[in-house]
């Protein structure tokens, strides 16, 4: 049985994703589950976050096999296959399969073998390459015996993300409180729909191809891509965009929300407070932000000794409080136990 994977997930940057999933990754941890964090973002801003520089530049120089996302998959641009993936034990809590700013070069493999994978033979490596990322991402949960599998992807809709989308079973929206974020929204629901249909298109071209009997331990995703909500960042106090305009925007996301992910009618008079949709407003935590990236550790685990006091060790208290509540929530959408 698959491990579940969810990931988190915008067109649009700067609406706090890889922050998310650090803290939800230390959260679930807490909370004695098994995480895998996963970085498909070539940027690698998660892996940044776990990792300081001096390790990440040792993985990056060493290159060895399964080292990385990159070094999982390299060996399917030759003629070579899938390598296990090295986890990096972060402290005694999450495990993370880092990410590469070589990743990137991948695009253009995954791009060219989607029309392949609907071909009439040789089929097993077209839907070998696109499964790449979940083949991966299993590997390395079977390692841990791993409860969940947090991913971060890049803010587009490229061939990179296309597959880490066929590989993943539920999906989080961050969002921001502004235009482009809504129609960032508008263009994400429509395509993971459509890319949903077209991956079930794939799966049943193989499995009712004859090549598929010769693989008969050839496991594969099912592509389900499930939202189950989103977040929104709480405004800022700035004396160019006062509350109003930022509330011009929250009280759209509700409707837009369902029209456009879920294919529901829209509710126009849902407020994002009452929306059983809105898995959490995300504070700014302001000054905590340097301070955990400082000590490379999540907010919640902030100490006096870190700087965290007066009404800095409050905030701590509340952010322990959102998170374990986020996480609580997400776990009862996707069917896990804490």
């Amino acid at each position: 049985m698959s491990v579940p994977i969810l990931t988190f997930f915008n067109n649009k940057g700067g609406v706090g994703k890889t922050s998310l999933i650090y803290h939800l990754a230390w959260m679930y941890a807490s909370l004695r589950k098994r995480v895998v964090a996963i970085d498909l973002d070539p940027q690698a801003n998660l892996t940044a976050a776990f990792l300081d520089e001096d390790r990440i530049e040792a993985i990056w120089d060493n290159q060895s096999s399964g080292s990385t996302i990159f070094h999982c998959i390299k060996p399917l641009t030759g003629v070579g296959d899938i390598v296990e993936p090295v986890l990096q034990k972060i402290t005694s809590d999450p495990y993370l399969i880092p990410g590469d700013v070589d990743l990137s070069g991948f695009e253009e493999a995954v791009s060219n073998e989607w029309p392949n994978s609907m071909g009439d033979n040789n089929l097993y490596r077209p839907m070998r390459i696109l499964s790449s990322f979940w083949q991966v991402m299993q590997m390395g949960s079977e390692k841990i015996q791993a409860d969940i599998i947090l991913v971060d992807i890049g803010p587009n809709l490229g061939a990179i993300n296309r597959s880490a989308l066929i590989a993943t079973d539920y999906v989080v929206i961050p969002l921001g409180a502004d235009l482009f974020s809504l129609q960032g929204l508008k263009n994400l629901g429509p395509t993971l729909g459509s890319w949903k249909k077209l991956w079930q298109k794939r799966l049943d071209n193989w499995h009712t191809s004859p090549e598929a009997k010769s693989y008969p331990n050839f496991k594969l995703p099912d592509g389900k891509m499930e939202p189950i909500g989103y977040l929104c960042q709480q405004h800022g106090v700035r004396l160019d965009r006062p509350v109003k305009a930022y509330d011009k925007w929250v009280n759209r996301i509700p409707g837009i929300y369902r029209e456009y992910v879920r294919k529901e009618p829209p509710d126009h008079t849902m407020k994002q407070q009452n929306d059983p949709y809105c898995l959490l407003t995300v504070k700014h935590y302001r000054s905590l932000v340097p301070m955990s990236q400082e000590h490379r550790k999540p907010i919640f685990n902030l100490t006096s000794a870190d700087g965290a006091i007066g009404s800095h060790a409050n905030a701590v208290q509340d952010a322990k409080k959102d998170f374990k509540a986020l996480a609580k929530k997400i776990a009862d959408k996707i069917g896990m136990a804490l």
